[in-house]
């Protein structure tokens, strides 16, 4: 079975409770993420977080869909496992540290296991294109949102 580990970091220009809110706001995600078609929340908690959402994204070999399941550490931290779905095993987190002078350092991690049928599909230098996709653009994705929400 394919793994596919990923992690990338980014300085944006914002306060971290800015970052955080649009980080944590997962519903609305495909705005800044357009691999994600579709977003679904199933579940929240009492405080209205979104603590099981459903996704769909589109990586171009096809759409997969998983159910998340979200954990929350304001401001500095969300992570997600999924519970169900297509691919074997998924796992992620956002990180968030404060820089001051409204600076935030974010981190993103990810780590999917493709399962056995992907696994065959994605390999040699796809991997590495899908680790892009997935993990090393996303710090990125977030900056865009954010700072151009502030502008």
């Amino acid at each position: 079975m394919g793994t596919i580990l990923g992690s990338a970091t980014t300085e944006i220009n914002a306060p971290i409770a800015d970052v955080y809110r649009v980080a944590a706001d997962v519903e609305n995600s495909p705005k800044w993420q357009p691999e994600l078609k579709e977003v679904e929340v199933l579940e929240r908690d009492a405080d209205g977080k979104q603590v099981l959402v459903r996704t769909v994204a589109d990586l171009k070999v096809r759409a997969l869909s998983s159910n998340l399941r979200f954990t929350y550490s304001e401001p500095t931290a969300l992570s997600w496992v999924q519970e169900s779905g297509d691919l074997s095993a998924v796992a992620g987190s956002w990180a968030f540290e404060d820089l001051g002078d409204g600076r935030t350092r974010a981190t993103y991690e990810l780590s999917v296991e493709l399962g056995r049928m992907l696994g065959l599909v994605i390999r040699g230098p796809l991997v590495d294109l899908a680790r892009e996709a997935l993990a090393g653009s996303m710090p990125g994705k977030l900056k865009g949102a954010v700072e151009g929400e502030q502008s």
